[in-house]
């Protein structure tokens, strides 16, 4: 089977790659013309080169394939306004959708965020949570991962062989950006000032790559599937990660009221003078607001995943990475 995959340098990209590799895929990349391909360098693979934001190339570049896998969806990294976030998540979901069908592509995975899922009052968050409507969070972030979850499923609706993978709190290996890594990273080189408090649950990135792999495998058309790991905190986190950099741990939080004011100032100033981009951004906030325990029995259940790392040893595969990439100091 011929596999296309599109972010496959991005961390979750890359290790749903090596799950690929180990069943006997022929893995194909579709990236950007500036793409790094050295950070895939472990990988054997076919380079197409094509661009979310260009639905002609992307047509081309799923052309004989098989399966493929958006692990590159949009999401806000610099402060810009909510109408122009959404405006690019629309047109860059709306052109993978059509490849898909274009192509006729047999099944497609579209690699979606825990935040499009609302947060529970009790008990464990789970697949079958929807918001109705646009959700009253305004944070681009939110907004943008609402949108492309909806246009997903309603596509599904209309008969296109998608399916939606949604990873949890994921830590390892190949975390080039950093995303999640950054929190090993800055308490690793203590230059975090202080954490937030939340509920969080953890996955290593190979066991996430390898569920993802089979949500796209066996996933129905249409349905969301909670790759995940176990259920923990913000605090045990950080208690771990300080343990295994051998510093000592940070003890000071802040409140999500405070970091939303700070975010708000931050992205503000951004905005409006330029300079370093913010600190403490709306997405993060949006990220550790939503925070919350998930269930990851239909996986488990319909897919036969079965996560193997604890959260421990998914941060000590990652901490080892970093530090042998020069990240941690």
């Amino acid at each position: 089977m011929k596999l296309g995959i599109i972010g496959g340098t991005g961390m979750l990209g890359h290790h749903l790659a090596i799950a690929a590799t180990f069943k006997q895929y022929e893995l194909v990349l579709i990236h950007r013309k500036s793409t790094d391909l050295s950070k895939v360098g472990d990988l054997k693979f076919e380079s197409r080169i094509a661009d979310l934001n260009d639905r002609g190339a992307l047509i081309r570049a799923f052309e004989g394939l098989d399966y493929v896998v958006n692990a590159g969806a949009y999401y806000p990294t610099l402060p810009r306004p909510l109408a122009a976030e959404l405006k690019t998540a629309r047109h860059q979901m709306h052109f993978f959708l059509d490849a898909v069908k274009e192509a006729g592509i047999k099944r497609a995975l579209y690699i979606g965020g825990a935040i499009a899922i609302p947060k529970v009052n009790s008990g464990l968050a789970n697949e079958e949570g929807v918001y109705p409507e646009a959700p009253d969070n305004s944070a681009p972030y939110v907004q943008v991962k609402w949108l492309m979850d909806k246009m997903a499923r309603e596509a599904a609706s209309e008969g296109l062989p998608i399916v939606i993978g949604i990873p949890s709190m994921t830590f390892g290996e190949y975390d080039y950006a950093p995303t999640t890594g950054r929190l090993i990273v800055e308490l690793s080189n203590q230059t975090l000032p202080a954490f937030i408090h939340g509920k969080r649950n953890v996955v290593y990135a190979g066991d996430a790559g390898k569920g993802l792999l089979l949500a796209l495998e066996k996933g129905r058309f249409g349905e969301r599937y909670l790759i995940g790991g176990k259920n923990t905190d913000t605090s045990e986190i950080v208690e771990l990660i300080c343990k295994r950099a051998g510093v000592p741990k940070l003890e000071k939080t802040l409140s999500l009221k405070l970091a939303k004011l700070v975010s708000r100032f931050q992205e503000t100033k951004y905005s409006l003078m330029g300079g370093k981009p913010p600190t403490l951004s709306s997405t993060a906030v949006a990220v550790l607001a939503s925070g919350q325990h998930l269930d990851i029995n239909k996986a488990k259940r319909e897919l036969g995943y079965q996560p193997e790392l604890e959260p421990e040893d998914a941060i000590f595969r990652a901490y080892e990475w970093f530090r042998k990439e020069h990240y941690i100091k």
